[in-house]
């Protein structure tokens, strides 16, 4: 089914072609050609990544080929520090027949959340308690036995109470 000069898609594989040649006396000699068409490799990505823009560093690498390149500056292997936001990274890998396939891998920084502690506060040794509440995350919890929302009575002196807020996204 092969026209001669015109071009085709031959299938996965290797098939042998027979062109019959007829010259101008009328003479028929043969020939055959191999055309071998390679599957293309099944590179892979990786995994969908979320992590929080606290300073985690990501590592891409690729696997069912033997070569990888990456697009955005990612070098295979190589941890990096992501951008905030959502970043779709592609891979091209390479086998060893020189045939090429893409995957895609998104990684998606969520921004820390704003944990407000509320303003300093100044009371009397007098048994006078205190309510600490944070905002700005979903869970709170502070240092020095202090549970959100609870009062208590502060010691003499000053005290700094730290709050960690976590949010939805378990960014801390």
């Amino acid at each position: 089914g092969v026209t001669d000069g015109a071009s085709f898609t031959p299938p996965l594989g290797t098939t042998t072609y027979t062109v019959t040649g007829t010259d101008a006396n009328n003479c028929v000699n043969t020939d055959v050609v191999d055309v071998t068409v390679n599957a293309l490799p099944a590179v892979l990505a990786g995994t969908d990544q979320v992590v929080c823009n606290d300073g985690t560093t990501v590592t891409l690498a690729g696997s069912g080929a033997v070569s990888y390149s990456w697009d955005n500056g990612v070098t295979d292997g190589a941890s990096f520090t992501p951008p905030l936001g959502t970043t779709t990274y592609t891979i091209t890998g390479t086998d060893v027949n020189g045939c090429e396939n893409t995957d895609q891998v998104d990684v998606t920084v969520d921004a820390l959340p704003t944990v407000l502690a509320g303003t300093d506060q100044t009371v009397c040794n007098d048994g006078t308690t205190v309510t600490l509440a944070g905002s700005g995350a979903v869970s709170y919890s502070w240092d020095n036995g202090v549970t959100d929302g609870a009062s208590f009575t502060p010691p003499l002196g000053t005290t700094t109470y730290t709050l960690t807020g976590t949010d939805a996204n378990n960014c801390v």
